[in-house]
């Protein structure tokens, strides 16, 4: 084994690391603020409403997330329309449509996460609200999102794993993320073993730092919800 040509390229899985958490928390960041209305929409009352938010979460989860990228990074290439207006100089950049792939797909499943949670919660805490008489928004903002946020942690802190390791999709479009490092040096000093064992404890301390986190924040906040022993 040649654990020196590691250490040497140390600086390489730093960038990679970098890159790889600006993906995924950008994504997640961006898909929160998007999967929050979309949830409610979700749920609306409104057919119309409630089925084009379904259609585009089955779209985006129906698909494979590779397929996703290369139909944003290559396909929109092939209309000519979209590279004559303003934002193709946007479009044409790896890092903006990997961006947007890992957006579209995170928020899709992020919508049906919440929306389960609000589906979940007891009509009596809707009940008392309206006694208190609490306008909708008020209603929304003190007791259906706290409540839909605690009781989606599980599934949303799962959601944030599957988004952190998706990352390493992005090196199929050239974006030198901690796989893409791993690849290059494989490809570079002939070794197998050592770059993607690296990878993957880069990727493991991330996982584990996302989970610890995770179980404090839901010991904190969604205690409440655990079954009591009697």
């Amino acid at each position: 084994m040649n654990w020196n040509v590691i250490a040497e390229n140390a600086p390489l899985y730093l960038a990679g690391t970098k890159l790889t958490l600006l993906l995924a928390f950008t994504s997640l960041a961006a898909s929160f603020l998007l999967a929050l209305p979309l949830a409610f929409l979700r749920n609306s009352a409104h057919p119309g409403i409630r089925y084009s938010v379904s259609t585009y979460t089955l779209l985006f989860r129906g698909t494979p997330l590779l397929v996703q990228l290369f139909l944003i990074y290559f396909g929109l290439a092939q209309f000519g329309l979209i590279r004559e207006t303003f934002i193709w100089p946007w479009l044409s950049s790896p890092l903006v449509c990997v961006l947007l792939t890992f957006i579209l797909n995170t928020t899709a499943y992020s919508t049906e996460i919440f929306a389960g949670a609000l589906r979940s919660i007891p009509v009596g805490e809707l009940e008392a609200a309206r006694a208190y008489g609490l306008s909708r928004f008020k209603q929304a903002t003190r007791i259906l999102v706290p409540a839909m946020l605690t009781r989606s942690l599980p599934l949303y802190g799962n959601e944030m794993i599957m988004m952190l390791h998706a990352t390493s999709l992005a090196s199929t479009v050239t974006l030198m993320e901690t796989t893409g490092v791993a690849r290059r040096i494989t490809l570079d000093n002939y070794i197998q073993f050592e770059p993607y064992v690296t990878a993957a404890g880069i990727y493991l301390t991330i996982t584990f730092v996302i989970v610890s986190a995770f179980q404090i924040v839901q010991r904190r906040f969604a205690g409440y919800l655990e079954p009591r022993s009697t």
